[in-house]
């Protein structure tokens, strides 16, 4: 689930996406151009459109349409578990579960729960609990779980110095134990892959299973680049289910990095940050700025 860039670097370039404000063509393309230009899509519904052209991708996304009285009923019937995600959120904020009970349906936002006795009156209690905007609702995937508790896989991929896509770090996000998302900023727990499915697979197992999630980093990539360009980096939200089929839950074009510190192997956040100060992400202190910090820490004596 998405997260957003920390306050201490920025984006160089501007959303690319559907329903995002585009800039006139000739800026456009000046700064498509450019090689520095980091491009980001917010859209999730327009992210699963391009995955979904890709054969060896569609089997792997969870079906994901907007977010209608008529496809809210669908979904629950045919898949019992839902998830309503604003359709351009960050953080795990505003996203919604929603489970298909005997007696009616049950829906948790954060750590609160309502229940309602039909899809109407479901979805209209969903609209008093949503933000604005568009919001989209996806089949839910029964997650592994570490000591109870939920945990997916976030994958960073990134552009090398060399232009090419490499997966750069895998780490595992557990969920808060009452709640329904496992972003570190709704708080989540971030563990290394091994830990987390040491439970689930052997050590060999463990081994091979990564090696395939950062190759479908690098598929994922890729397929997202014919329509964008401008990429640089995504990180790669995957559900594991209990047949242990990797789900593609979520692509985020602005990863958080530094929840790579971590991890015990301090060398995967030292490459992520090398690839990622290589295409543009992070301000470059001027000299200026660090002789006048200098100066004030003279003064300051």
């Amino acid at each position: 689930m998405p997260e957003q860039a920390s306050a201490h670097y920025y984006i160089i370039a501007s959303q690319g996406l559907s329903g995002a404000s585009r800039p006139p063509a000739s800026r456009a393309s000046e700064r498509s151009r450019h090689p520095l230009a980091i491009q980001r899509v917010r859209s999730k519904l327009a992210k699963t459109e391009v995955l979904m052209r890709n054969a060896e991708l569609r089997d792997l996304i969870p079906e994901t349409r907007r977010l209608t009285r008529g496809s809210l009923s669908d979904m629950l019937d045919r898949y019992g578990m839902v998830y309503v995600k604003p359709d351009k959120g960050t953080f795990g904020f505003g996203v919604i579960r929603v489970d298909r009970k005997s007696d009616g349906y049950l829906a948790r936002i954060d750590t609160r729960s309502a229940k309602y006795g039909s899809v109407d009156s479901l979805y209209d209690g969903l609209r008093r609990l949503k933000r604005r905007g568009v919001y989209i609702v996806q089949r839910g995937v029964h997650l592994l779980k570490h000591k109870g508790r939920r945990f997916d896989i976030r994958v960073m991929v990134q552009k090398s110095p060399r232009g090419e896509w490499e997966s750069t770090g895998i780490i595992g996000r557990l969920a808060h134990p009452r709640k329904i998302v496992t972003n570190y900023h709704s708080g989540g727990t971030p563990m290394s892959f091994s830990a987390l499915m040491r439970g689930h697979l052997d050590a060999g197992r463990r081994k091979s299973y990564a090696a395939e999630l950062r190759r479908l980093g690098v598929e994922t990539a890729r397929q997202l680049q014919q329509r964008w360009p401008g990429l640089k980096e995504i990180g790669l939200d995957i559900g594991i289910d209990r047949s242990l089929k990797p789900w593609i839950l979520e692509v985020n074009t602005a990863p958080d990095p530094f929840i790579f510190r971590r991890l015990k192997d301090k060398s995967i956040f030292r490459k992520i940050y090398r690839y990622a100060a290589a295409y543009g992400r992070f301000k470059k202190k001027s000299r200026i700025s660090r002789a006048a910090r200098a100066g004030r820490r003279r003064a300051a004596r």
